[in-house]
């Protein structure tokens, strides 16, 4: 065999690389989690205090939702679907599945799971817009951020429960910080893009005309940055209720709990009635938000809204 092969070989056997001592290995492990530990044991309460008013924002909305009677309920969802989409079917399609999930007993695990959902939603995208058009004004920061959200993409999404349920215990806010970390890549990624890809003839008209920066971002590049934004909410959306399940383990309130308690104890049916449940929520949220993108689409390239 060639001397510069990448593989050596001695009598038939590998030859391993060197590695870091056992003891070394040990040590460093021991001395992250260690760092970690003191850094929860000092600083854990006050972070804790910090996030309570969030805590109690979502306590409040969960309750409101499971509190206030289904015909009401029908009519929000029913509404918010009819100005996303304009279509009659949807909006049949959405009191439909939410009048089998109330005839199957799911009601308050439904409403608790849409409240979670709907707060990590929309705290994605009060952080991640941001970052998104800072990302889009400087190359340097994008190069940064992009391999932080490949790496927050790509990590399984049971180890995100290990360090925010050391600093916020088990619960709520530990659940919602976890799908947060995991669903806010997408919003990140297509603001950036969306704002990227505006046309550059189209600023320069803009600079032309007098607009200061701020002008242009909000009246000129944000609008039509729009369908790629609100592709982003998609996915963010999807990734969300894709995480409620992995929450249950943190003893999340809502359809993943029940899912988790069928996979513990072999209740077929019970695990595919929430599963279900999951589905019928994903797929309501996901084509009425698809539908609205496409409506702001053809609004930017001077279509009719139907």
């Amino acid at each position: 065999m060639a001397s510069d092969s990448l593989i050596d070989w001695d009598k038939h056997n590998w030859i391993a690389p060197p590695v870091m001592g056992r003891g070394e290995l040990r040590d460093i492990k021991k001395g992250i989690d260690g760092s970690f530990r003191s850094f929860t044991r000092e600083y854990g309460e006050g972070i804790e205090d910090f996030f309570e008013p969030l805590l109690e924002f979502l306590v409040f909305f969960e309750k409101l939702l499971i509190a206030t009677p289904w015909p009401i309920i029908f009519i929000i969802f029913g509404g918010l679907t009819w100005l996303g989409s304009r279509s009659w079917k949807m909006v049949v399609g959405t009191i439909l599945a939410f009048s089998i999930i109330g005839w199957l007993d799911m009601w308050k695990d439904t409403m608790a799971t849409i409240s979670m959902v709907s707060v990590c939603t929309l705290l994605c995208i009060v952080l991640g817009i941001p970052v998104g058009i800072w990302m889009s004004r400087s190359d340097r920061v994008q190069s940064f951020i992009l391999p932080v959200l490949d790496f927050m993409q790509t990590l399984p999404s049971f180890v995100y429960l290990i360090p925010v349920v050391m600093l916020f215990g088990i619960g709520k806010i530990a659940g919602l910080f976890a799908i947060v970390i995991y669903a806010i890549p997408p919003i990140i990624r297509l603001t950036n893009l969306g704002l990227r890809l505006v046309d550059k003839e189209v600023l320069e008209a803009a600079d032309a005309f007098g607009a200061g920066k701020w002008q242009r971002l909000m009246g000129v590049q944000f609008p039509l940055a729009l369908p790629n934004v609100f592709a982003g909410v998609n996915q963010t959306i999807m990734m969300s209720l894709a995480m409620v399940v992995v929450a249950a383990l943190i003893n999340v309130r809502g359809l993943g709990v029940e899912v988790l308690r069928a996979v513990q104890n072999q209740y077929l049916t019970l695990g595919l009635m929430n599963g279900l449940a999951i589905v019928a929520i994903a797929i309501i949220f996901d084509r009425v938000s698809q539908a609205y993108g496409k409506r702001l689409q053809k609004h930017r390239t001077g279509g009719h809204n139907g």
